[in-house]
């Protein structure tokens, strides 16, 4: 008995995650990815014995692998030293202590940080089939992908090329038309009105089938109304005022999205997001484009047409009440394949200042992969740690204090008199 029990402790695994948000096991949106891949995953750790700064670098890869092992075991791990092998390391191309290189279907990918955003990131970049590219529309002050001002969309630029995405600018006034071959084309706000030969592009790209993201502000359309109206879509002038942000100490022209619309793009969504100067999309009747409503927010407010100030308020006459919808999804049936497209009434909610608010970047993410037709990557991205200090209230900082230096001291002494006495009694 004893030794059956002795095998069954060899044999089994058995282990509790009891951190404040399991940081010791794989997030629902590692599993998913992981469940992505068909077929076996070589992962090369090169990375000496010991390591003068981090220790046994081999066991510390070693365990953090592991988690992905306990959910894809045809993941294998070899051992590489790089001092002992240089010439293997060099014909690598590593470059430091503890690199991984990753292999999937003769695919190669290098890591040489050890976190499960890093690594799951990694896996995604593998699991896509074929390259995606996105083409950004520019040419009238549009938000750059790479630029690093507050308006623009350079840190959601750098998640897309994390997750295997390329982009490249698209000036229609240079090129002949929007490319088809592309994944998707980003219109993200204008600043100065297209020409009508480039609003005549973007209509024959559509018309052919191409998917769309298109970030709108709530100021001119800037020439692009036509699309607006191909789209069968009304984008209401005015910004969507929502009075809940104030208990969020938020300004009132931030709309919180807290509803979300029966799509793969939402599905099992439930994080806030923040969309700054929203304006309303209404998606008309037609026969042409099945639609749905992403976002529905300001349940108590309204769409203000008037000039905003620190009395706005809701005007019956002229103003919309909510819930206000300002965002939608699009598809539709071209030459036997699925044309996608997605409109949000804020370019804000993706910008540089905004990115981190509530469940934003994850909700862009969603949309830019749905677009690209990568369903099954559709997820919630790997969380970040929480818990790795513990933060007490006063009160419980108090009874710890007077537990370990007051009452704990007053009853060994007492202990000690009563044992003295005791003694002296014999």
């Amino acid at each position: 008995m004893v030794g059956l029990l002795g095998y069954l402790a060899l044999a089994t695994r058995l282990q509790w995650d009891a951190t404040q948000n399991s940081r010791n096991s794989l997030s629902q949106a590692s599993i998913a990815t992981l469940q992505q891949l068909a077929g076996p995953v070589d992962i090369t750790v090169y990375a000496t014995d010991r390591d003068m700064k981090f220790g046994d670098v081999r066991d510390i890869i070693g365990n953090f692998i592991a988690l992905y092992q306990n959910i894809k075991p045809d993941i294998t791990v070899t051992f590489v030293d790089p001092v002992a092998q240089p010439k293997l390391a060099q014909q690598a191309g590593v470059r430091v202590n503890g690199e991984m290189v990753i292999s999937y279907k003769g695919r190669r990918e290098h890591l040489t940080v050890i976190n499960e955003q890093a690594m799951t990131n990694l896996f995604m970049r593998l699991a896509r089939d074929e390259e995606k590219m996105i083409r950004v529309l520019t040419g009238h002050g549009e938000r750059s992908m790479s630029g690093d001002a507050n308006y623009d969309l350079g840190e959601f630029g750098k998640q897309l090329l994390d997750k295997g995405f390329k982009s490249s600018t698209l000036n229609l006034a240079l090129e002949q038309d929007a490319p088809i071959e592309a994944s998707i084309l980003i219109i993200a706000s204008p600043q100065k009105d297209l020409l009508p030969g480039e609003v005549d592009k973007l209509l024959t790209y559509i018309d052919r089938g191409g998917n769309l993201l298109w970030l709108v502000d709530h100021e001119s359309l800037r020439g692009l109304l036509p699309l607006a109206e191909q789209l069968q879509l009304t984008l209401t002038p005015g910004v969507v005022v929502d009075p809940q942000a104030k208990q969020l100490k938020a300004p009132i022209t931030f709309t919180l999205g807290v509803g979300y619309g029966q799509h793969a793009i939402t599905n099992n969504f439930d994080y806030l997001t923040v969309f700054p100067f929203a304006r309303q999309i209404t998606i008309n009747e037609n026969k042409e484009w099945y639609g749905i409503s992403l976002v529905d927010a300001a349940q108590q407010g309204w769409v203000e047409t008037g000039d905003l100030n620190d009395d706005v308020s809701f005007d019956q006459m002229y103003d919309v009440a909510g819930p206000v919808s300002i965002a939608a999804a699009l598809s539709r049936s071209v030459r036997d394949k699925e044309q996608r497209v997605v409109v949000v009434g804020s370019g804000h909610f993706l910008a540089n200042t905004y990115l981190g608010n509530g469940g934003n970047l994850d909700f862009g993410l969603n949309l830019i992969n749905w677009l690209a037709g990568d369903d099954q990557l559709i997820t919630i991205q790997p969380r970040a740690t929480r818990d790795s200090r513990l933060v007490f209230s006063e009160t419980t900082l108090t009874l710890i204090v007077v537990s370990f230096l007051i009452v704990l001291p007053v009853l060994l002494l007492a202990s000690g008199i009563f044992i003295w006495w005791y003694r002296r009694r014999k």
